[in-house]
C-alpha cells in the first residue's frame, strides 16, 4: 500500500489530517446511499457561510442529531425537537439550517414516493453516469454549473432549502456526481476506473 504522505493530492486538502481522510475516501466517490446523500446534501447546507473544515468537525454531531440522516425518522422532528437542537453544541446552531434539515427529508420522502429513491432523482441529472472533468488547477474549477442551477432550481421547486447552485454543486463534487480531483491527483485516474 503506498503511503499517504506521498501521494499527489488535491491541494485543497491540505495537510489536516480530517480533510485528508475526506479526500481520500469520499470526495469525488459515486454515491447511491439514500442516506448518505440526503446527509451530504445537508451538510452542505450546513457549510453555507463556513468552510468544510467546521462542518467536518461537526460532522458525527449531526449524525446523531439527525438519526444517521434516515429521512422518515427526521421527518417526523416536532417544532420542539427542532428548537431543543438549537442548544446542541455537536452541531451549527443555525435555526434556518436545523429547520432546513427536517423541511429536506419531508421532501425526500415525497421524492422517493415519485421516483422509487433519491438516488434515481439526484442520478438523473447526469444521466446516471458522472461527469469526468480534467481540471489541471484549482482555479479552474467552477462553483457552479448548468446542471447545479438546473438541479437548485428542482429542488427548490420540491420543497428543499440551501440548495443553491454553488451549494448543489459542491454536493454534486461531494457525491462524485462530477469528478473534480485535478489530473494531477492520485485519485482522478482511481475513480474513473470505479
Amino acid at each position: 500500500m503506498t503511503n499517504k504522505e506521498t501521494l499527489t493530492r488535491c491541494p485543497w486538502s491540505g495537510d489536516n489530517p480530517l480533510y485528508i481522510d475526506y479526500h481520500d475516501k469520499e470526495w469525488g466517490v459515486p454515491l447511491h446511499d439514500n442516506n448518505k446523500l440526503f446527509e451530504l446534501l445537508c451538510l452542505e447546507g450546513a457549510q453555507a457561510g463556513l468552510n468544510w473544515l467546521t462542518v467536518l468537525k461537526k460532522r458525527r454531531g449531526y449524525q446523531q442529531a439527525f438519526k444517521n440522516f434516515k429521512p422518515e425518522i427526521v421527518a417526523t422532528f416536532k417544532e420542539k425537537d427542532m428548537l431543543k437542537l438549537l442548544t446542541n453544541s455537536e452541531i451549527i446552531r443555525n435555526k434556518l439550517k436545523i429547520f432546513s434539515v427536517v423541511e429536506n427529508a419531508k421532501a425526500i420522502l415525497r421524492i422517493q414516493t415519485e421516483f422509487g429513491s433519491f438516488d434515481k432523482y439526484i442520478w438523473q441529472f447526469v444521466g446516471g453516469k458522472p461527469i469526468i472533468h480534467n481540471f489541471s488547477q484549482l482555479g479552474g474549477l467552477p462553483s457552479q454549473d448548468e446542471i447545479a442551477i438546473s438541479m437548485s432550481s428542482d429542488l427548490k421547486k420540491r420543497g428543499f432549502s440551501f440548495v443553491g447552485p454553488t451549494i448543489c454543486y459542491a454536493f454534486m463534487q461531494a457525491t462524485g456526481i462530477v469528478n473534480d480531483h485535478l489530473i494531477s491527483c492520485y485519485r482522478y485516474k482511481q475513480l474513473q476506473a470505479t
